[in-house]
């Protein structure tokens, strides 16, 4: 990924966070069939290793199985929201009209060696722990034990969890930072205006940064 100075992120703590958010990523692949891309929904142990392990769970039907193996090179791509930007919100355009449209994201790439686990146990509690935080906002949260114990059973047996320890972990969060606070804070403002608040509230938030 080309990540210019001002576009770079690589906090940790940052990064964690864009990924907790945002758990639905693209975990990339370059196995015996070449280029491969899975969509997935990842959980993050943060504290597992130095930069974190990534979890998910495939199908044993998945053509990944096969083609990749135990402790090869992945990447998995986490995007926290991305908008267009039209130079009529930047201020400067009133003094020069050497401005064009570009196109503001958040995104963190987490490359990683890639493990697999077949056993029941371990498949369990991966998707336990899947299902326990995104029920947990529910009015009345669902539970694996709420369906019938043979049915989840046959389920698991379909499906293989996976691990990601994270080696290298990178951020870009492209916000216009290379036209300044004021620039930031107008086009920031407009995308809030027409409901885009992700991206618009982060450009608010680094326009006040760069200020301070």
């Amino acid at each position: 990924m080309y990540v210019p100075h001002h576009f770079m992120e690589d906090r940790k703590e940052i990064l964690h966070r864009l990924i907790i958010e945002n758990p639905f990523g693209t975990l990339v692949s370059n196995g015996q069939s070449g280029l491969d891309a899975n969509h997935l929904p990842f959980e993050l142990e943060p504290n597992m290793g130095e930069l974190g392990t990534l979890m998910a769970h495939v199908s044993k039907n998945n053509p990944l199985l096969n083609d990749i193996t135990a402790l090869d090179q992945v990447l998995v791509v986490f995007q926290a929201g991305n908008a267009y930007i039209s130079p009529t919100w930047l201020p400067s355009k009133k003094d020069s009209e050497r401005q064009v449209p570009t196109w503001n994201y958040l995104v963190a790439h987490a490359k990683g060696r890639i493990t697999f686990h077949n056993d029941e146990v371990h498949v369990r509690k991966m998707v336990a722990r899947l299902t326990k935080r995104h029920e947990a906002s529910m009015d009345s949260p669902w539970k694996m034990s709420d369906a019938p114990k043979d049915y989840i059973s046959e389920l698991l047996t379909h499906i293989v969890s996976i691990e990601i320890e994270i080696t290298s972990l990178l951020g870009k969060s492209k916000l216009n930072q290379d036209d300044g606070a004021t620039d930031m804070i107008g086009a920031g403002s407009a995308l809030i205006a027409q409901g885009e608040q992700k991206i618009g509230v982060a450009m608010l938030a680094a326009a006040k940064n760069l200020k301070d």
